[in-house]
C-alpha cells in the first residue's frame, strides 16, 4: 500500500489528488509553506556531517579561502 502524502510541518494527510502543479505542495496549506520558509531563514534546518570524515571537504574549502585571499589582496593593490 502506498503511504499518503502528509504536510512536512503538520502531518496532516494531503488529499489524494494533490500534485506537483498544486499551488502550495508539498505543504497543506500556505500557513505550513511559510512557516517553513521561516525555519529556513532562522536556520533550524541544517544539514550537519562530521567534517573529520572529509579531509578533500577541508582541503578544498582552503584553497578557495586562499584564491580570496589572494584576489582581496590584488583589488586593494591596484586601488593604490
Amino acid at each position: 500500500m502506498i503511504k499518503p502524502l502528509t504536510c512536512p510541518v503538520c502531518n496532516k494527510q494531503l488529499p489524494p489528488q494533490v500534485t506537483v502543479s498544486y499551488a502550495t505542495f508539498p505543504f497543506c496549506s500556505e500557513r505550513c509553506r511559510n512557516v517553513d520558509l521561516l525555519r529556513w531563514s532562522d536556520g533550524k534546518y541544517a544539514i550537519v556531517e562530521d567534517i573529520k570524515d572529509r579531509p578533500d571537504l577541508v582541503q578544498e574549502y582552503l584553497e578557495k579561502l586562499e584564491e580570496l585571499g589572494e584576489a582581496e589582496y590584488e583589488d586593494d593593490s591596484e586601488s593604490m
